[in-house]
């Protein structure tokens, strides 16, 4: 086989649909029992975001591959189950189950003295395999090494409820007459704090920094049909900046009159979070806002502002760190946890290794994840060719430094991307 795949969900099988179009022989090395990545329901033994009341954040026309549009039964923020359906749905279509290696995990990928790469595979028998490729491509995405504070807040391990990650979430059901906190502000947070006050006796939020809250539509549009319209992408940052402030104060007001602290950044000087339920929750009287927590005491969780609530069970939904122990050490993250790629890509120095799907967009990652994955078919097939490392060291250089001044040397900021300007890299790699 030429090229090694590695994880197919969203990703991993734009990379190697790519691939097939152009004849070229891979295998895909996915570690679930089924294609689709975390849009999978995780079955018994299995850990996953896909909580069961998760939907898509983006609208269904910009979210589905563009050769294989969504069905037109799908509503138009489809939920997780008919996401990973669709996916797998996309696979029959393109003839790629065949390629795809289920329940086998990549185990390790060095690469060999003669430029070539050793994949060392995993089987659910715990047989491993060693096998020889030229390419190899990395399309497992970041969110499988939860992330909880270290160390948590004082009393922790004296608290008499379950303290838990947002990745062990599966069902607002499950926590029937319970009180629960939940952790954060970001996607999971808001949704999973949402899905509780249908089901908990008592839902909580706790929110250490503020978040610019975005609602999925603006004006009738989805934000990401936004991001990617050209009256959008013809203003500058500065008045993009501007539109979305005035709109988010027509179509919201002001966080703190919801209880939620006002966010200490501008709009896109830090990630957003995508919501239209939580603000109403709020004003409904479901979810109750309170600052970060500062200790436990017994079954109370005691926040910051020195008020407390009884608590049955407290849901961290703090993210994801960005982990590759398949990898070699220092690829593709810095020392200080920055992911450095070419185009965010390809890490120089290192010939025949590519990242796909390792970026963070305003809107809709599909356009962005199948761009991503014609270029690297056109690498491999030879029809593109890379700069030298010293030229690709540059443009990362270049790039880590705007992301610096716009979002501050945060390592999850390193993969932010704006949608319009990164499609059109590729656009102009393509011939003519």
């Amino acid at each position: 086989m030429r090229v090694c795949v590695i994880g197919a969900g969203l990703s991993g099988l734009a990379v190697a649909h790519a691939l097939k179009q152009r004849g070229i022989p891979f295998v895909c090395l996915e570690k679930a029992p089924d294609v689709g990545g975390i849009w999978r329901q995780p079955g018994a033994g299995e850990r996953g975001p896909g909580y069961r009341s998760l939907h898509l954040n983006t609208a269904k026309q910009l979210t589905g591959y563009a050769d294989f549009p969504m069905p037109s039964s799908y509503p138009l923020y489809p939920r997780h189950s008919q996401f990973a359906a669709y996916l797998r749905s996309f696979a029959e279509w393109a003839g790629l189950l065949g390629d795809v290696e289920l329940r086998t995990e990549a185990v390790s990928v060095r690469r060999d003295a003669d430029r070539g790469w050793t994949v060392v595979s995993r089987d659910a028998d715990g047989t491993e395999e060693e096998r020889r490729f030229e390419q190899v491509v990395v399309a497992s995405g970041h969110h499988t090494d939860p992330a909880l504070p270290d160390p948590l807040p004082t009393g922790a391990d004296s608290f008499t409820g379950t303290i838990l990650h947002s990745l062990d979430y599966h069902d607002g059901r499950d926590f029937d007459g319970r009180r629960v906190v939940v952790v954060g502000l970001g996607a999971s947070a808001v949704d999973i704090a949402a899905d509780l006050s249908r089901h908990a006796e008592q839902t909580v939020l706790s929110v250490r920094r503020g978040l610019h809250i975005v609602p999925k539509q603006l004006f009738g549009m989805s934000v990401d049909e936004i991001a990617e319209a050209p009256w959008w992408t013809e203003m500058s940052f500065a008045e993009q900046r501007r539109w979305v402030e005035q709109a988010l104060l027509v179509a919201r007001g002001r966080l703190g009159d919801y209880g939620l602290p006002e966010p200490d950044h501008p709009v896109f000087s830090s990630a957003t979070t995508l919501s239209d339920e939580i603000l109403s929750r709020i004003r409904h009287g479901a979810v109750t806002p309170k600052p970060a927590i500062g200790s436990f005491d017994g079954d109370r969780v005691v926040f910051t502002d020195g008020t407390s609530v009884a608590a049955d069970a407290v849901v961290y939904c703090t993210g994801f760190r960005m982990t590759f122990p398949f990898l070699p050490p220092g690829c593709p993250l810095a020392a200080d946890g920055s992911v450095e790629l070419y185009r965010r890509v390809v890490p120089a120095g290192l010939p025949g290794l590519y990242f796909v799907g390792l970026v963070r967009p305003v809107g809709s990652i599909t356009r962005l994840v199948e761009a991503q994955a014609q270029w690297v078919a056109r690498l491999v097939d030879g029809d593109a060719d890379l700069p030298s490392a010293g030229e690709m060291r540059e443009e990362i250089g270049r790039y880590l430094t705007g992301i610096a001044q716009r979002y501050g040397r945060t390592p999850g900021a390193s993969i932010q991307v704006d949608v319009g300007p990164y499609l059109a890299q590729f656009r102009e790699s393509l011939p003519v």
